[in-house]
């Protein structure tokens, strides 16, 4: 990964980072916006001017507003053809909307573009994070921070972040003309201002951590949702769609009670906030009022400041609405934070550059355990030769996975457990790439994608020939079950292959990892769904296609490792016993224990 996919992130690096590919359109947008505003502020004046110095019978204009009239003509040509002056009204306010059109649609651009950007980028980070991460995280929490939050944060930038600079625009010009026509009411006006800023500040500091909650109970509710999706099959086969309801209502009902709590809170801040806003244009109108009548203000003068007046109040009310979404933005980027600054493989266990190419697979004084501190494996020994066979035999729980799975750094060894080598060169300096190519691996749970077989199958070698793809099927006793199918190669296997069954799964994967043709394989109880005939069918199939090849095979079935070159016992994360079928059986141990009791 290079290195900006790897930097750690703020708040404010983060929207800087995701940002800077669609910063010209914002600029553009904030440009437009401040164009749009600065045009809504000329209408007042345009109505004041025609007010004070048109309809009046004597004007006292300053000379150059003098100069303007007589330009258009003088006062009397204006007074009889007032239409100009509602032309050039019409003409701004046109100006104005297409200035707001064009931002919308600019910004709608620029946030389109921010929004793939973060999808872009937490996508290819999930891909590199380890696998003990995704024992932590659940997938529906993950997908919400990468849907529900990634639109927030879209939101935000493209919205309320934006609305600050028009915001901001809209005060200082509105201010400037009141000013400019009386100060005093300007001052009454602008007293307004802090209130609602703190006012907003303070319910900012209230409801973010609210925020934060129902963020992670919705997560909670998604990870409930996905699990009964990919589950269903299990659920019903079990009956327990009644405790999966109750389960879902429970959490939904908590989940639904926060947000109306949290309601209640922003109900509370958007009535008092509206309140404050019309005691502000209630006293401007009152006290406009009073000033025209003392003769301190002229009815031109009167009709600007109410309307620059609405144009500040509202804007100060965005203001405090901005301020309060900063607090829905805040979690929702701190929730993206939490994905785009965990550490990825290549952070976490760096990769190193040597180079595979072949040999002996070598466990030296290997120990592991997973977070819980509980130790899977213990002092493993062990060497597999190139192109040998080894069967892996024991108990549920005995570490027959997890060995397999340190081979390929699925899950990585930690310094102080020992050391594993392929061809000499220790895995924590292998490049990781080439070091799984190098060993192709069927999951104790093969996983298929919503695609047809053909993809699934060539998952890990697309440009494959026909011939490949037909040896590979033919070795994993496929064939004749595709060929039952109406479209083939072309069948569409569902989510997680629910058109298949538990066998016909795991021969999809025997034939991925198959038509892969790497050094090393493993099959992880890949027979267990499958029945003895069709198992045995496979082994000879594998062993004719596999020769020079390094297999592991790791079973509950004792006829699945018999012919393997060596077999071992796993018992409570030791090998117990190792050797030959034949020598284990005259050990008398765990293996002939085990040999006993499938035989009847």
């Amino acid at each position: 990964m290079n290195k900006e996919s790897t930097k750690k992130f703020n708040r404010v690096s983060m929207i800087a980072y995701f940002i800077k590919g669609s910063k010209r359109f914002f600029a553009l947008g904030v440009f437009l916006s401040l164009s749009a505003a600065f045009l809504d502020m000329i209408n007042p004046k345009l109505v004041q001017f025609t007010v004070d110095e048109i309809l009046k019978e004597e004007a006292d204009a300053p000379s150059y507003v003098m100069e303007g009239i007589r330009l258009l003509g003088g006062r009397e040509y204006l007074q009889s053809h007032l239409y100009i002056i509602a032309g050039l009204v019409i003409l701004t306010a046109l100006a104005a909307a297409v200035c707001r059109y064009l931002y919308r649609l600019i910004n709608c651009m620029g946030a389109e573009k921010l929004i793939k950007a973060i999808r872009d980028k937490l996508f290819v980070h999930i891909e590199h994070l380890p696998g003990s991460w995704y024992q932590k995280n659940h997938t529906g929490d993950i997908l919400q921070r990468c849907t529900s939050d990634v639109e927030t944060v879209k939101m935000f930038v493209s919205e309320q972040m934006t609305a600050l600079f028009r915001v901001g625009m809209l005060i200082v010009l509105a201010m400037y003309f009141m000013v400019g026509i009386n100060y005093k009411l300007a001052l009454v006006s602008a007293a307004f201002i802090p209130v609602v800023v703190l006012y907003s500040l303070f319910f900012h500091n209230r409801i973010s951590s609210s925020f934060r909650v129902a963020d992670e109970e919705e997560g909670r509710l998604s990870a409930i949702a996905q699990e009964n999706l990919t589950g269903v099959r299990v659920v019903r086969a079990f009956g327990r769609e009644s405790f999966e309801r109750e389960r879902f209502e429970k959490q939904n009902a908590g989940y639904t009670k926060m947000w109306i709590r949290l309601m209640a809170w922003l109900s509370a801040f958007w009535c008092s906030n509206d309140l404050i806003t019309g005691l502000q244009i209630m006293l401007i109108i009152v006290l406009g009022a009073v000033s025209c009548v003392r003769g301190e203000l002229t009815p031109g003068g009167y009709i600007a400041v109410i309307s620059y007046n609405g144009m500040l109040a509202w804007p100060v009310r965005e203001l405090g609405r901005v301020i309060s979404d900063m607090s829905k933005a805040g979690v929702a980027v701190d929730r993206i934070m939490y994905i785009c600054n965990s550490p990825t493989e290549d952070e976490a266990y760096p990769a190193g550059d040597k180079k595979i190419t072949g040999g002996d697979i070598v466990f030296k004084n290997v120990s592991f355990s997973y977070e819980d501190d509980r130790e899977v494996l213990k002092d493993i020994n062990l060497t597999i030769k190139e192109g040998s066979t080894l069967g892996i035999i024991g108990a549920t729980g005995s570490g027959k996975s997890t060995l397999a799975a340190l081979i390929n750094r699925i899950y990585e060894l930690p310094e102080n457990g020992g050391s594993i080598s392929v061809g000499g060169v220790d895995i924590r300096d292998a490049d990781r790439k080439e070091l799984r190519e190098h060993i192709s691996m069927v999951l104790q749970e093969p996983y298929l994608f919503s695609r047809t077989l053909k993809e699934n199958i060539s998952i890990a070698a697309e440009n494959a020939e026909d011939s490949e793809l037909e040896d590979a099927v033919e070795t994993a006793q496929l064939k004749t079950t595709i060929e039952k199918f109406k479209d083939g190669y072309r069948t569409f296997v569902g989510e997680r292959g629910v058109t298949l069954s538990g066998g016909q799964k795991q021969r999809t994967a025997i034939a991925q990892v198959v038509i892969n043709d790497a050094p090393v394989m493993i099959f992880d109880d890949s027979l267990s769904a499958v029945d003895m005939e069709t198992d045995a069918k496979i082994r000879r199939a594998l062993k004719e296609k596999t020769k020079g090849k390094t297999l592991i095979l790791i079973s509950h079935r004792i006829a699945t490792v018999q012919e393997a070159d060596e077999i071992i016992v796993m018992d409570k994360g030791r090998i117990a016993e190792r050797g030959t079928h034949d020598e284990l059986l005259k050990l008398n141990g765990i293996y002939r224990e085990i040999y006993e009791i499938q035989q009847g």
